[in-house]
């Protein structure tokens, strides 16, 4: 199970747009707030690549400080427990996927800049998980990136249902409610994780942080991504490091790894898994033979193009 990134956007407008991308702005506008200020609980389904998972989720805002835990009902076990957008524990299949880098704390974006990038509309009622929805859609105006189509609840600007699609308005991934409850705080009790919820400190032991390189670059970015974040591991058993590097539009973010090859036989790849690829080549730098990966939920196309822009920057010659 991904981490949904649907309770942080914060959209605006900045351009001059008709009445129904305003009133797309306001709702949007409103769903950034809502994280930050509802406390709920209640029950999801999401489905990826024909796959279907359910959820419970209990979402609290107290003090200034928002905690949230995430259980699935079904198939493995595996549960999230998060404090202000930080990942605090993680169990089941989680732990082999917490990557390289701790997840970022929620932050505002930048409604001015995303305007630029995906239109913005009013363009329907529904009702979702017995409650009144509007439904507003995020279409991207070009092929760098995917389109949302969010249904939020009338009443607090949750998101009650997301789908996540391409640009040939195909359905790559669903997020919906089957159940939301408003009324009541969670308590401390429905916070509290299991014991098979590994704590994050304890997950990323084994790949100790180093100082991150400088000698590699990206010719080439999607327009309006920015680096958001770059860190480094050392892997104790193999003795090499992994760089990787975060980039995001204030919607959508991919990362690009960079790791010496040890093995002859490692292959490159290009796979997808609903909203996900990953896309990876090999790279000859003064360093030796690197491999370069880039995961996200971007088109292929995207990763494909990023990925074959990365070089890798001879090193200053040392100075007598």
């Amino acid at each position: 199970m991904r981490a949904i990134p649907l309770l942080t956007l914060l959209l605006s407008g900045w351009f001059a747009l008709p009445a129904h991308a305003d009133e797309a702005q306001d709702w949007l506008t409103r769903l950034g707030r809502a994280e930050q200020q509802q406390s709920f609980q209640g029950t999801f389904v999401y489905e990826r690549n024909g796959s279907f998972s359910t959820h419970d989720i209990w979402h609290r805002v107290q003090d200034g400080q928002v905690r949230e835990r995430l259980l699935q009902l079904d198939g493995s076990a595996q549960e999230v427990v998060r404090v202000d957008g930080r990942t605090q524990c993680v169990s089941g299949t989680l732990v082999a996927d917490l990557g390289n880098s701790r997840d970022a704390p929620s932050r505002a974006l930048d409604p001015q800049k995303l305007t630029q990038f995906y239109e913005l509309a009013v363009i329907g009622n529904s009702r979702v998980a017995g409650r009144k929805a509007v439904i507003v859609s995020i279409t991207p105006r070009d092929q760098y990136r995917y389109g949302f189509e969010l249904h939020l609840d009338r009443e607090t600007a949750l998101p009650l249902k997301s789908l996540l699609l391409n640009d040939q308005g195909q359905l790559l991934e669903r997020f919906q409610f089957t159940r939301l409850d408003t009324s009541v705080m969670p308590d401390d009790r429905d916070l509290q994780p299991t014991g098979d919820c590994t704590p994050i400190a304890a997950a990323t032991a084994k790949a100790p942080e180093v100082k991150p390189a400088e000698d590699w670059r990206l010719e080439w970015l999607p327009p309006g991504f920015q680096l958001t974040s770059s860190s480094a591991r050392k892997d104790i058993q193999s003795k090499t490091t992994v760089d990787s590097r975060m980039y995001e539009d204030g919607l959508a973010r991919f990362s690009v790894f960079l790791e010496p090859i040890s093995e002859s036989g490692v292959m490159e790849t290009r796979t997808q898994l609903g909203p996900t690829v990953a896309v990876s080549r090999r790279l000859n730098t003064v360093e030796g033979e690197m491999m370069v990966t880039v995961v996200g939920e971007i088109p292929i196309g995207t990763a494909e193009r990023i990925a074959l822009s990365v070089r890798g920057e001879k090193k200053p010659a040392a100075q007598p």
